[in-house]
């Protein structure tokens, strides 16, 4: 991708009315593009994080045996009416409203009901359990609150996964599959150090459930964790037992400290509360019917992307994870744009591009070196490759971390060898 032709520039001054770093610093960076509070469009750049994102999640969904399926977020009064959720979530979050034929209709804020409802089909026999679904789809929450950019929002993206058990002990061991296997890579990968906590059931179970927290000031939670760093005890502070410089109850070892908190996951034990008010049940090896008990599993991609922001970051910009980054490699030339340095970052551009290098390229012409270096650590690709006078002089290219203080000069075949699974056979310059 050609700079000068990306759509999403860079802002040099921050948003008005955003306080939160993730909010000021991807719009400042052209990622995403604010409509109104809690609603944000993804730009290429900030798309391309996202898919990113996705990419991981499914990874690790699809390890634990998930399936990946696309419901409708558009759904009818009268299945909600069966769980009771229908004034429950009206009240709370979810919008509703009539259709030009004067039925009422709500935009799903989440998907326990139809999972059920649909599972119905597919599930006879206790032959046909265990099973898990997932799906990446956009949410709608009518939020009192939508603030602090893509942390807290009207419309967004959520992975719900929904996991289908002929009993409670083989839920158990799904449960902490998921928490300890799937849920944890998922969180590592993209560079985010998180906290199982215990937390409440709220509108979803009266069981307790857990949450992924990642310590931030710009957290809207609090917990009491164990600052034992091989226990990681932590409690949601609305159901906590816990006491700030207390002894933690589970290692005995570690101090209870307390701080602001972003959720970015939770997983919850549903029981067969959605499956006997859907009519899901199945037949055991007696052939007694029994209603299925389910769990379910959401992580918010946007939310995750908007905690890497808040946790990666410098007062220059974004620092992303390369697991996360929009591109590999944010190249940059110096010097006259019609000169021989302006020819050898055209060549190193396609030698990359053809390696099946993923390279962001600063081609324009109207901006001076500081204003390139400015925009590369504003948008925060992990690195930076620069071409100038100096670097043909020694017959290589400049590569640079980001965050690192100085760079170092490299051939184009030690370049190329850092981010290609099957390094150039070409040796040499350009």
């Amino acid at each position: 991708m050609r700079q000068s032709q990306l759509f999403g520039k860079t802002l040099r001054d921050d948003p008005k009315d955003e306080v939160s770093a993730n909010a000021r610093l991807l719009e400042r960076g052209g990622f995403v593009y604010k409509s109104m509070a809690g609603v944000y469009e993804y730009l290429p750049l900030g798309f391309r994080v996202l898919e990113r994102i996705n990419a991981v999640i499914r990874e690790e969904m699809n390890k634990i045996g998930g399936q990946e399926a696309l419901f409708a977020a558009l759904q009818p009064k009268e299945r909600w009416e069966k769980s009771g959720r229908w004034k429950v979530l009206g009240e709370e979050v979810m919008y509703q409203f009539k259709d030009h034929s004067g039925r009422d209709l709500g935009l799903a804020s989440t998907h326990e009901e139809v999972m059920a409802e649909a599972a119905a089909r597919s599930i006879r026999s206790y032959k046909d359990l265990p099973l898990f679904i997932y799906q990446i789809q956009t949410k709608f929450r009518d939020e009192l609150r939508a603030k602090s950019g893509l942390m807290r929002g009207r419309e967004f993206l959520m992975k719900d996964l929904y996991s289908f058990h002929a009993d409670a002990a083989d839920l158990e061991r799904f449960y902490w599959k998921s928490a300890d296997r799937a849920y944890r890579a998922v969180f590592k990968r993209c560079g985010l150090d998180v906290y199982l906590t215990e937390a409440s059931g709220g509108a979803f179970t009266k069981e307790f459930t857990h949450e992924y927290q990642v310590l931030s000031d710009a957290g809207e939670d609090m917990i009491f964790y164990c600052t034992n760093a091989k226990c990681r005890y932590a409690q949601n502070r609305e159901i906590a037992t816990l006491e700030e410089g207390g002894r933690c109850p589970k290692c005995d070892a570690g101090k209870i400290a307390i701080g602001k908190s972003i959720e970015v996951g939770n997983i919850f034990r549903l029981g067969a509360k959605y499956a006997e008010a859907m009519g899901l049940s199945y037949a055991d090896q007696a052939g007694a019917k029994k209603p299925v008990i389910m769990g379910s599993y959401g992580i918010g991609p946007g939310r995750v992307m908007a905690t890497i922001v808040e946790t990666h970051r410098d007062s220059r910009g974004i620092v992303w994870p390369e697991a996360t980054a929009p591109y590999a490699a944010h190249l940059i030339v110096i010097g006259n744009q019609e000169s021989k340095i302006r020819n050898q970052g055209e060549k190193l551009y396609d030698r990359l591009h053809r390696a099946g290098i993923s390279i962001l390229y600063d081609d324009r012409a109207d901006k001076t070196a500081g204003e390139k270096f400015a925009d590369a650590d504003l948008i925060g690709i992990p690195w930076r490759l620069v071409v100038s006078e100096k670097t043909l002089a020694k017959k290589g290219v400049e590569m640079k971390r980001r965050g690192e203080a100085a760079g170092r000069i490299v051939s184009v075949a030690d370049c190329l060898k850092r981010f290609s699974k099957k390094p150039s056979k070409r040796r040499g310059t350009f």
